[in-house]
């Protein structure tokens, strides 16, 4: 079961934008920011509400498929997870709403949502 459980995240985590695990390994914190203010902000409709709110409990529970000792790897699934509520969230929520929500560099938020960064169109 755990090694089931294990090819669930390598897939999910696969389903992520190129560099987007790595960068939010270092703005994990960022992370659960943005899912208590989406959870409380009014424009953010039920659904998604409940998809962030799994997703934070999901980060403060201790039991863990991947233990958080191991360096690197650890917190790989928090971070699929979290990302993927986000991914979720954003796309019934207007882009505005989120990136207000997202404490951290914007860019990392816009290729966590598969968006293109702001300025992007002009520098083609």
């Amino acid at each position: 079961m755990l090694i089931l459980s294990w090819a669930v995240l390598v897939f999910l985590a696969w389903r992520l934008p190129d560099g987007t695990a790595k960068d939010l390994a270092a703005f994990l914190p960022d992370c659960v920011t943005t899912v208590r203010r989406l959870r409380r902000d009014s424009r953010v409709p039920r659904g998604a509400k409940v998809a962030v709110l799994i997703a934070g409990l999901w980060v403060i529970s201790p039991i863990d498929l991947i233990p958080e000792f191991l360096p690197v790897i650890g917190p790989l699934d928090d971070i699929v997870v979290v990302a993927l509520a986000l991914r979720y969230a954003a796309r019934r929520t207007p882009p505005d709403v989120v990136r207000d929500a997202w404490p951290g560099r914007p860019d990392v938020i816009d290729r966590l949502l598969g968006r293109r960064p702001r300025g992007a169109e002009a520098a083609e």
